[in-house]
């Protein structure tokens, strides 16, 4: 029984809600709870309590709370909602459609119920029915600025852009100052491919509530897709202030930062990193490590967490589609399918169009998915000419996977990974009943969804072998194709790209996020070693050539021996190789489609082995060639070895001469040849699928 001293229960209510209201929920919670021990039969003080467990992330024990409102004060409209809510963040969004619509039967057309109910659905990835629970709210709630747009995100869901768009203006209509609108405008902005307008609505977002880490770090990535590398490093930077143990802000901040070869404190933002994949709490981008001098073991456990978000997002969108495989019929055709965004004059689908020719009349029905527009060059219109090719480019990640399943594809290959337009989320739904990793992500995806992943015995030796989660499938060749029709022109004179006329030419044409301090100052020991010399490099963006220019004066170097190329069509960038006597590679994260790109036209490429996938691919590209001698162990002997070529013309020359002869003789240029190999390994894993076998390894 209540003394006349104890407060009544709706004094200790407001207190509590006073406390929540100013984000003190540790303040709250035992205030909460004692007032509960004054008044066990107050429902409000239970639901209260639960509230503030809930906001303490002690969701358990929320539970126990709000079932108990529930229990005190069964007809509540706020506890069945709160309840809702709730069970939705324990993972039980059925549950809660259930508890919800139990409720609704009570209380129709209530616009709270049907709000809570359509967050519960959109929880289940049943976003039509969200949406018709939102729309209903707006009838009962017509001033309500986050039912609008809580139905906007809906129709985005469901790739309906124009009705997300109209309902967020309804949203800032009604309230001008929602930062929530601006970040889903954000959102709307980047499905429509306008990324420099994402990126602006997010800043606006971010100006009316600084305190969200939120919005700068997605005004960064918008930011990063239109190209202002030093605006969204910026942003980053931002969001890393309000969050400092984020792994994605940490992660973007560092891979940004290697863009614009902004090497100030580096190392110690590596090692935050590399600390955040180990701890696993958030998840960093798999890709952002590979250019990390870390080990594969380490690569696989990023990988793995990586996937392991994705896994939760994607689970309740792939029991939505259920898309269920049927066997093709012993002698039917395999209908193989490739996803990629570069299927276009990109590395992606320059790498793959000869081969994918070659594989013309060799009994595959093949299917490309191009998630990029058509960029009406000549590449795109070979790769379409090879099967069928379908653009979809204005699909979202469902629409997408109900095309491939429709499409009946039974083996599936991932073009991009964890790079570019990151295919994690596609493939989790499960679109394909094999599915595999191949080429432009160099490493284990970690990935239940993932089945095989293709490459050679030199990118994954035996020893690597533990550090892939996918069954492995080594190719008896580089696992990398080439297009062995390209067309080196003769290149403009030494004088029209830059070049001294006279003077050893080491050439860098790697990205600029693979061309870190470390390999900066092996290649400065070697130009103070080879007198004369230059070091040419592809142009970096956003002031990146002025600071390598000082990193090289730092070095004790004439940062005029830096010599950069600007970003050129590729054909025109492939004479310009002429010029270059010996292509000086990067580690951890070695040159690939570059590589290639050098040893067709004929420069040889200096490489140093690696400890990890992305850090072996020039060695298998170089030991393809018969010159394993030109895959260094260790980065004494690639110093040592570069400043010898790059003193002995002869040797250099004689190079030449091999890689001339090795067009047309070495199995690295045979697409025909791996063209077989490869329609080899797609009938290993179909006749294993169609008679109900397991994926294993295999070596072909």
């Amino acid at each position: 029984m209540t003394d006349l001293f104890t407060p009544s229960s709706q004094i200790l209510a407001q207190q509590v809600i006073e406390s929540l209201e100013r984000g003190a929920y540790a303040d709250a919670e035992p205030m909460a709870a004692h007032a509960r021990t004054q008044h066990p039969e107050d429902a409000e003080l239970a639901r209260l309590h639960g509230i503030c467990l809930m906001q303490l992330q002690r969701l358990d024990q929320a539970l126990v709370a709000m079932h108990e409102a529930a229990r005190l004060a069964p007809h509540s409209i706020e506890v069945q909602c709160n309840l809702g809510s709730l069970l939705v963040s324990l993972g039980q969004a059925d549950e809660a459609i259930e508890l919800l619509r139990a409720a609704l039967r009570k209380a129709p057309g209530h616009p709270a119920i049907l709000l809570a109910l359509g967050n519960a659905l959109m929880a289940a990835a049943r976003y039509q029915h969200a949406r018709e629970s939102y729309a209903m709210a707006t009838h009962g709630a017509p001033e309500h600025a986050g039912l609008r747009l809580n139905l906007a995100a809906a129709e985005l869901e469901l790739g309906h852009l124009p009705q997300a768009n109209l309902h967020t203006d309804e949203a800032l209509a009604l309230h001008a100052r929602l930062d929530g609108a601006y970040a889903l405008r954000g959102r709307i902005r980047v499905a429509e491919g306008r990324h420099t307008e994402a990126a602006e609505a997010w800043l606006t977002a971010e100006r009316l509530a600084p305190g969200h880490a939120s919005h700068p770090f997605s005004a960064g990535q918008a930011l990063e897709d239109a190209g202002k590398l030093a605006a969204a490093a910026d942003a980053y930077a931002r969001a890393l202030a309000l969050a400092p143990h984020d792994g994605p802000s940490l992660a973007q901040l560092l891979f940004v930062r290697r863009k614009l070869c902004d090497w100030r404190g580096i190392d110690e933002l590596s090692e935050r990193v590399q600390q955040a994949a180990v701890d696993g709490h958030t998840a960093v981008s798999p890709f952002v490590m590979l250019a990390e001098d870390v080990d594969a073991a380490l690569q696989l456990r990023c990988a793995t967490t990586y996937a392991q978000t994705i896994e939760r997002q994607a689970a309740p969108l792939r029991k939505q589609l259920n898309l269920e495989h049927a066997k093709p019929a012993p002698d039917a055709p395999i209908r193989v399918g490739l996803v990629a965004d570069g299927f276009n004059e990109h590395a992606t689908g320059l790498l793959v169009v000869a081969m994918l020719e070659a594989l013309a009349g060799q009994g595959l029905e093949l299917h490309l998915f191009a998630t990029t527009p058509d960029d009406g060059g000549p590449i795109r219109r070979r790769l379409a000419a090879t099967g069928t090719l379908h653009d979809a480019a204005s699909l979202n990640q469902a629409q997408l996977a109900q095309l491939i399943h429709g499409k009946g594809i039974e083996i599936l290959f991932d073009l991009n990974g964890y790079s570019g337009r990151d295919n994690g989320e596609l493939f989790a739904l499960r679109p394909a009943p094999v599915q595999v990793n191949w080429l432009a992500y160099p490493g284990s995806s970690g990935a239940p969804w993932m089945d095989y992943l293709l490459a050679d015995a030199a990118v994954l030796p035996d020893g690597l072998r533990a550090q892939v989660s996918e069954k492995l499938i080594r190719l008896p060749r580089c696992y990398q194709p080439n297009d062995n029709t390209r067309v080196v022109p003769p290149a403009p004179s030494r004088a029209e790209c830059g070049l001294p006329s006279q003077g050893t030419v080491f050439a860098c044409f790697n990205n600029s996020y693979k061309l870190n301090p470390a390999a900066f100052a092996r290649f400065m020991l070697i130009l103070q070693q080879v007198p004369e010399s230059v070091l040419w490099l592809l142009s970096g963006p956003d002031g990146a050539d002025q600071r390598l220019q000082a990193a090289a004066s730092a070095a004790g170097v004439d940062p005029q021996r830096l010599v950069f190329m600007p970003r050129l069509p590729h054909a025109e960038y492939l004479g310009r190789y002429a010029h270059a006597d010996l292509f000086l590679d990067t580690l951890p994260y070695n040159a690939h489609t570059t590589a290639s790109d050098a040893l067709w036209a004929g420069c040889p490429v200096l490489t140093c082995t690696g400890r990890t996938f992305a850090g072996r691919v020039a060695t298998s590209l170089v030991q393809q060639l018969g010159l394993p001698e030109l895959a260094c162990e260790d980065e004494e002997t690639f110093i040592a070895m570069a400043t010898q070529l790059g003193n002995d013309r002869d040797a250099l020359l004689t190079l030449r001469h091999h890689l001339a002869q090795q067009r047309t003789q070495s199995p690295l240029f045979d697409m025909r040849g791996y063209a077989g190999d490869f329609r080899r390994a797609v009938q290993a894993m179909s006749v294993r699928y169609r008679i109900g076998r397991k994926p294993v390894d295999l070596d072909l």
